[in-house]
């Protein structure tokens, strides 16, 4: 039983590490590809089809 306590609060605290620094470092996630902002101009995103960086228009 100590083992699975230590292992939960292991877990713990590394995802409330892992907050802390994500809330300290005030910066979006972002994907590892970079987006769209690293498409061609007028390249369509491999995903949605895309080829703007605006807002979708409705």
């Amino acid at each position: 039983m100590i083992e699975f306590i230590s292992i939960f609060l292991l877990i713990a605290f590394s995802f409330t590490a892992i907050a802390i620094g994500v809330i300290f470092k005030n910066k979006p996630i972002s994907g590892s590809c970079g987006g769209m902002a690293n498409l061609e101009d007028g390249a369509p995103c491999q995903i949605c089809g895309r080829t703007t960086t605006g807002g979708c228009e409705e």
